[in-house]
């Protein structure tokens, strides 16, 4: 089974996939797609390792993710990627993007387009649980800041496609999950 789950910052998403991770009965792998770029990112990390079980293998892949998908999946195991929004947002920096959303130019990202197929393909040939984390975030303003406008509208059509790949969709708000899939 696939399921996504999104909120928005600090809404509960992570403590409920872990929580369902770690009821599921698999073995549990994390996969992880921060990157450690600076004291406040590494608390972040730190955290979110101290709340999982020394039990769970980790994985570490900021852009790579089908690949690294593909090289974990198996029938006895859950697969908890956390997260798509930080994936999206290396996948952005790591290109020309960003810059070209600054400079007022048309957007190519032909990686972020690559990267993205290929997930969204490979979710259903995957055996195993799959648990996705990311944000919600198109349910505020419009950014006043083209690289912001940009991300807002990839990360809502990234959601978009998971979400029709999954089987289960839950939107988490304050703490309370509620199914939306």
């Amino acid at each position: 089974m696939r399921e996504l789950i999104i909120g928005g910052a600090r809404s509960g998403k992570s403590l409920l996939a872990e929580r369902r991770a770690g009821e599921c009965g698999l073995q549990v792998v994390y996969v992880a797609t921060a990157l450690a770029l600076d004291a406040e990112m590494s608390r972040r990390i730190e955290q979110h390792k101290a709340r999982r079980s020394p039990e769970w293998g980790l994985v570490v892949e900021p852009l790579d993710l089908a690949a690294a998908l593909r090289r974990q999946a198996a029938p006895g195991v859950c697969l908890l990627v956390d997260c798509l929004t930080l994936w999206l947002s290396n996948l952005l920096f790591a290109g020309d993007a960003a810059s070209q959303a600054e400079a007022g130019e048309a957007i190519r990202c032909p990686r972020l387009a690559e990267a993205t197929q290929a997930l969204v393909e490979l979710l259903p040939e995957l055996p195993g649980r799959i648990i996705l984390v990311s944000n919600e975030v198109g349910c505020g303003m419009v950014p006043m800041v083209p690289v912001s406008r940009l991300f807002a509208d990839e990360q809502g059509r990234l959601n978009q496609r998971v979400a029709a790949v999954c089987e289960r969709v839950t939107l988490v708000a304050a703490g309370l999950p509620l199914t939306l899939k």
